[in-house]
């Protein structure tokens, strides 16, 4: 059920970042002169559809990883290696969401979809999140590192797709340090929860 939403949900962001795309026109292909650029070489600014839904998408993702990141940083008891781990998370997707919402809003692209926030590739669901907030001690350290493990996961998935598919240098560039900054934190946690 929830994949079939998930699935749902994806499409629906795609066919609407495929709308907003066909409704921006083709600006990005003119020069400074105001004639068409033969080239077809997309300027640093421009956005395709892969770009807007990567943005779209990844505001709550990153949103809900802050949240479980306050959660756990909100808790007694917590392993202090858990507790840096944490504190990493929040510092790094803070500024990624302000910078994501900054892009939307320049390229004439609303900033959420809704339904995304609990659809989405890798995102807990509320009884997770929940379940989350009641842990305590050791078994909060353990929920945190799995679901965001499982949350990482589905944002490198993501990122993976805008390398693939978006067109914005600045969009992939973010994707790219996605991908290889949550890589190296999934492998952290996965030592973590070995030693817990």
């Amino acid at each position: 059920m929830l994949r079939t939403r998930t699935y749902i949900l994806a499409a629906t962001a795609l066919a609407a970042a495929l709308t907003l795309s066909a409704c921006a026109g083709g600006t990005a292909g003119t020069n400074g002169g105001g004639s068409s650029d033969t080239s077809n070489a997309p300027s640093a600014s421009a956005a395709n559809a892969a770009d807007v839904t990567f943005a779209q998408m990844m505001i709550p993702h990153h949103e809900q990883a802050v949240e479980m990141s306050e959660d756990i940083l909100a808790k007694d008891g917590v392993d202090q290696r858990v507790v840096d781990l944490a504190t990493q998370i929040k510092a790094a997707q803070d500024p990624e969401i302000k910078q994501l919402k900054t892009w939307l809003t320049s390229w004439g692209a609303d900033e959420g979809m809704s339904g995304m926030d609990h659809g989405t590739t890798g995102m807990m669901s509320d009884d997770d999140m929940m379940a989350l907030r009641d842990a305590s001690g050791a078994e909060a350290d353990k929920l945190f590192l799995e679901q965001m493990t499982l949350h990482h996961e589905g944002a490198i998935a993501m990122a993976q797709t805008e390398l693939d598919a978006g067109e914005n240098a600045d969009a992939k560039a973010m994707a790219q340090a996605i991908v290889t900054s949550q890589t190296a934190e999934i492998q952290v946690m996965k030592d973590l929860l070995a030693t817990l």
